[in-house]
This record gives structure tokens, sequence and C-alpha cells, in this order.
């Protein structure tokens, strides 16, 4: 295992980390970056379904490199290609005001919708018409923590990969199955075939979740869909779904951003799910 030498500012893995913040090079090269030591730790563990490494790449400054040596030889015995860099470097290839001095660059982790379904998912989260990159990352982040199955973003939604959905999920990118590009048609038709209950989380909705986990309905096979948090779900999309429910508001706030709305929604499922199991 060689020791990382200080790499230059004009050299071409510089330009092409650099290069991987715009949405149409990550999606040639299939790669993205993945900021912070949580983020580049966890990228580290991560393998693909053909059991490769996710980490091709690291870049860290001396002082990072040195406080995080566990991160470095983790990647090293990986077989990622690990640079030291100086700052200068690291405010070129990351996406943040204050760089957190270390960034690795991983190849593309979303699953084929397909093998999502046949895993026969419990709890699941669609975004969908979801725009805002910070939102998806942190809905992400949510689903990973409630213990749902997996993450679907529709054809409509942000791009997963977009730095700041990845810094938002805080490493959950490398936690559970996502799937992109889906059709909202396809993934409610292909979640319901599944005996998944679709409920379409919406403030307008007709039913209200605290009478839905009083009844008993929220046990089984769950997929919320969420969607745009400045106009919610189209009419179209509402229809397709099971049920559509608001998060009551018992105080006198007028609303929940998305984020929260999906943490109180998926942690009711996941809730009810578990009472189920046991019961």
């Amino acid at each position: 295992m060689g020791t990382p030498e200080l790499i230059s500012p004009r050299s071409p893995r510089v330009a092409a980390a650099k290069r991987l913040a715009k949405r149409s090079f990550r999606g040639k090269e299939r790669r993205f970056i993945a900021e912070g030591p949580q983020a580049v730790r966890e990228a580290v563990d991560h393998r693909g379904p053909d059991g490769q490494p996710t980490l091709i790449e690291l870049f860290a400054t001396v002082e990072t490199a040195e406080r995080y040596a566990d991160i470095v030889d983790a990647a090293q015995a990986a077989g990622a290609r690990v640079h030291l860099a100086g700052d200068d470097v690291l405010a070129e290839i990351s996406q943040t005001i204050t760089p957190q001095g270390i960034v690795g660059v991983c190849h593309f982790l979303d699953s084929p919708f397909e093998d999502i379904l046949a895993a026969k998912p419990k709890l699941v989260a669609v975004l969908a018409h979801v725009r805002d990159p910070g939102n998806a990352g942190t809905v992400l982040r949510c689903a990973d923590a409630a213990g749902a199955d997996a993450v679907v973003l529709t054809d409509a939604s942000v791009d997963l990969y977009n730095p700041k959905s990845v810094r938002a999920s805080v490493g959950s990118h490398f936690h559970l199955p996502v799937a992109v590009g889906v059709p909202v048609e396809q993934a409610v038709a292909g979640l319901q075939a599944a005996g998944v209950r679709i409920l379409a989380a919406d403030g307008a909705g007709d039913r209200d979740l605290d009478d839905e986990l009083d009844a008993g309905t929220m046990g089984g096979p769950t997929a919320w869909v969420f969607g745009n948090e400045a106009w919610g779900l189209p009419e179209e999309t509402r229809a397709l779904a099971d049920a559509v429910v608001r998060v009551p508001i018992h105080g006198k706030a007028e609303s929940l951003n998305l984020a929260t709305a999906a943490a109180v929604c998926l942690y009711a499922s996941a809730r009810a799910q578990r009472v189920r199991t046991t019961a």
C-alpha cells in the first residue's frame, strides 16, 4: 500500500472530479461526488451489486487525512486511488462554501426498480415531482432512519446524485436501494401488483393519519408518495393512490415542510408494522 502523494491542482484527476458537479458528466461517467467524512466512510464500506467497491477515488487535505487516517487506510485497502491535496484542490472539487477536507468519487449505486419489487418491500418512499435536491436527500435520510426498504425517485424528480442531495442524505445514499427515473404510473402500478398499499401524502387529503392509525389500516406493506413542497401532488398522481392522507395539524402551524411530513408518515407506518408483527 503506497503512501499518497500531494496532487497538483492542474492534474487531470482533479479536472475529472470537478466535472462531476454537472449532471451531464455524472450521467455520462456514472460517477458522483460524496463529500465529508461521514459520506466517504459509508462509501468505503459500500459494495455494488457486482460486489465491487463503490468508492473509486479519494481526495483529502493532509490535515484531514491525518485526522481520518482510518478512512484513508480503508479506502486504500479497498483499492481506491487516494490523493493528498491542498485546500485549493478541495475547493475546486467541493460544492460547499466551507469544504470538509475530504471528497470521494463514487460509482452510481441506484437499483433497478424490478429488483426492489422482487425483494417484496414492506415500506417504500416514492418521491414524485420532488425538485429540490436538499428535500430529496433529507427524505432519503428519513426513509433510512425509519427502516424503509427502498426509495423510488420518479422521472419528474431531481437527480439522486445532485451534490446537495448527497450531502443532505448524510450517507443514507449508501444504506438502502434507490430506483431512479421511474414514471410515477409505473411505480404505483408495480408496487400495487406487489401487494403494497399506496398512500399519497397531501395536506388536503380526505383521510387523517391519526384516523388511519386508530383504524388499524397502516400495518401492511405501504408506499408513501410525496410530492413537491410548493404545490404538492398533481390530481392525476393523487388519483393513482389507494388513499390520500393528510398529517393532522393540532397546533397553529400553517403546514409541515416536506421532510418533516415524510418523517411523520414513514415513522407512523414503521410503528404500525412493528405492532402488527408483534401482535
